[in-house]
């Protein structure tokens, strides 16, 4: 994978404020990007990561909860799947987003050695969150409740310059009940796999 242009976003910036800070503005191959960040609790636990080349730029979100060992693990891992299998199968597509999200989750292998040593392990998880512009195309994958939203001009040659937001992913979350369905059919032996499912809006 090539690094040149790799930023790790969260974990350092400009500013006085510890828990507060930003990136200047920088170019990629169809504009400029920034980054900001806000921490909310004292320990970091959510990472992020910016990959820009002259073909294609790749964004990652990844909230992490229980503790940071899950998100550092996506920002170590998932990218590098992502160029590993589009290389493989010629080129960026979903499936090769869904085999590179797939390939990540070795991190709960990563559980079931350690959680007898380090039994906080069990509760650390993450959400993930990828966008990706590659080829004139954008690609958006979610799992979790982070979401990708696109600010779009409403009229782009007009001398109004308001921009609407336009929402690009969907909560995957035990709120939702179709998403509850699915955690329970994928665990159909565990009857606690579903807890707490409370409302969004609670």
């Amino acid at each position: 994978m090539c690094t040149r242009s790799l930023e790790m976003c969260f974990g350092g910036g400009g500013g006085a404020d510890e828990l507060l800070w930003h990136m200047d503005l920088k170019p990629y191959v169809s504009g400029d990007y920034s980054i900001a960040v806000v921490q909310a609790n004292s320990s970091l636990e959510d990472q992020g990561q910016v990959f820009t080349s002259p073909s294609s730029t790749y964004v990652g979100v990844y909230d992490g909860h229980g503790g940071p060992e899950a998100s550092r693990f996506i920002t170590q891992h998932l990218f590098p799947f992502l160029h590993k299998f589009a290389s493989e199968h010629g080129g960026l597509s979903a499936e090769v987003i869904k085999k590179a999200f797939d390939a990540t989750e070795e991190f709960l292998h990563l559980v079931k050695r350690s959680w007898l040593a380090r039994p906080q392990f069990a509760s650390v998880g993450s959400c993930c969150l990828v966008g990706i512009i590659a080829n004139d195309v954008l690609y958006v994958a979610n799992l979790g409740d982070s979401r990708a939203v696109l600010g779009r001009r409403v009229s782009p040659n007009g001398p109004n310059n308001q921009v609407v937001a336009e929402r690009l992913s969907t909560d995957h979350n035990v709120a939702v009940e179709e998403v509850r369905k699915e955690v329970v059919a994928l665990h159909p032996d565990d009857s606690h796999i579903v807890v707490a499912p409370r409302s969004l809006a609670d």
